[in-house]
């Protein structure tokens, strides 16, 4: 629900309840405190806990503290000019911390769009979610809920933003809560439909695991599709992000291996593996595109089926076939190959967080490199088709931009990246999206490039 907006009624709070006052670093030290810990009282006495203020850039403040439980942060700038941007962020793997920066401008997410955006006089800010791991559901009621919080702090428009899953994030808001942003900008986003990607991960998992049986390039751990190849709960909080690297690193060693073999020999076992993982899976022929997909199918099983209530996805009955393999290949993965089955809750929770229904009530930029080692480009011609049936073209923007390589994180090999924008064609987007919804007028084809 949105909720009126109020003028703060402490005269030296921030110093930025409206544009033009003093800028907060030009207030008297007394003064200054003084305004914080207003700011502070009015947070607590908003359902804040765990409530902290410390000096932001330019002489903004950023709050800090808990809502529900879940940790935020809101930088707001000396002239705010009363709008917000919220940031939702992207998978991590299960086991991962879920705070996020306490400092969303220093430290700020978005490749440059939020550092941007406050320069603009826009509050930015970003809440974790309740998990790791696939948190869509967490991930949009914590951000709406701090977008609520940023209402009544005095903001009277408020835009939205994420990455990969925050890009579905995005996308999931803007249908259950139509009237809550003014805008959305997803960026490598999983906008269209999460079943349509957990096919390709689990399948790619399924034949990978069929066609490697035997060979140095198994996967280690649990075979089984159903469950987590490798555990992910850390031993310690203190050792979570390098223990949980070491865990990737052990899925993605054979993977990486099975690629330089066939770049090795084009002709040979392995290079017909990787042609075969691939096309099965949809994803390109890529070091990256394979590596990426398995990690997650292999850390994420549990994850997936607990957030779900059961298996998101079933291949029985289902044929196999690809031009990479010849009529016996696919015979044999046919008959060998692991059947699962999908539970019905499962996969109508995947419909309620996320599958797009297209019926977009405010403008949605959308910005996706077009290959992308783990959310293909594909979901855009999705949501798309989905926005066109639904007679809301007029209400999208989508932006493909050339890929990006890089060296991988693991074995220096280089791959397709996922997510690589620069941060010309970030801010891009974002400026595109904030002088659509200014303006009235639709972006021109050209503005991210």
């Amino acid at each position: 629900m949105i909720r009126p907006a109020f003028r703060l009624t402490t005269a030296v709070l921030l110093a930025c309840s409206a544009p033009g006052v003093a800028r907060a670093d030009d207030r008297p030290a007394a003064a200054a405190r003084a305004g914080d810990e207003a700011l502070a009282a009015k947070a607590r006495a908003l359902g804040a806990s765990d409530v902290t203020t410390k000096p932001a850039p330019d002489g903004g403040l950023i709050i800090g503290g808990k809502l529900g439980g879940a940790q935020f942060a809101l930088a707001i700038p000396a002239r705010w000019n009363h709008e917000g941007l919220l940031y939702a962020h992207g998978y991590s793997t299960p086991g991962t911390p879920v705070a996020v920066s306490d400092d969303p401008v220093t430290k700020a997410p978005g490749g440059g769009v939020f550092v941007q955006a406050y320069a603009q006089g826009f509050a930015v800010g970003h809440s974790a979610y309740d998990k790791a791991g696939l948190g869509v559901e967490t991930g949009a009621k914590n951000t709406v809920r701090l977008r609520d919080f940023l209402t009544r702090l005095g903001a009277n428009r408020t835009y939205v933003m994420g990455d990969s899953m925050g890009g579905s994030i995005v996308v999931t808001l803007l249908d259950r809560y139509p009237k809550a942003f003014a805008g959305g900008y997803a960026r490598c986003g999983l906008v269209a439909d999460w079943q349509t990607l957990f096919t390709q991960l689990i399948d790619m998992r399924l034949a990978y695991n069929f066609l490697t049986a035997g060979t140095p390039y198994a996967l280690p751990g649990v075979q089984d599709v159903r469950h987590n190849a490798l555990p992910t709960d850390p031993p310690s909080a203190d050792t979570a992000q390098a223990w949980l690297f070491g865990q990737i690193t052990r899925i993605a060693t054979p993977v990486l291996a099975l690629w330089t073999a066939a770049q090795k020999d084009p002709d040979g076992r392995e290079a017909r593996i990787v042609s075969q993982v691939a096309a099965i899976g949809g994803f390109d022929r890529d070091a990256a595109s394979i590596a990426y997909p398995l990690v997650t199918a292999a850390l994420g099983a549990d994850d997936m089926a607990a957030t779900a209530g059961g298996q998101v996805y079933g291949n029985i009955g289902k044929v196999y076939a690809s031009p990479t393999m010849t009529a016996d290949e696919a015979a044999a993965l046919n008959a060998g190959i692991q059947r699962i089955a999908a539970t019905p809750a499962a996969q109508a929770y995947l419909r309620q967080w996320h599958k797009a229904t297209g019926r977009l009530r405010v403008p949605l930029v959308t910005l996706h490199n077009t290959i992308d080692s783990l959310v293909p480009y594909a979901q855009e011609a999705a949501l798309a088709e989905v926005v066109a049936r639904a007679k809301r073209s007029r209400n999208l923007a989508q932006y493909g931009v050339a890929p990006v390589r890089a060296p991988l994180p693991v074995g220096g090999i280089e791959g397709y990246t996922h997510c690589g924008f620069n941060e010309a064609q970030s801010v891009g987007g974002w400026n595109a999206l904030r002088r659509w919804v200014e303006t009235g007028q639709r972006p021109a084809a050209d503005a991210v490039r």
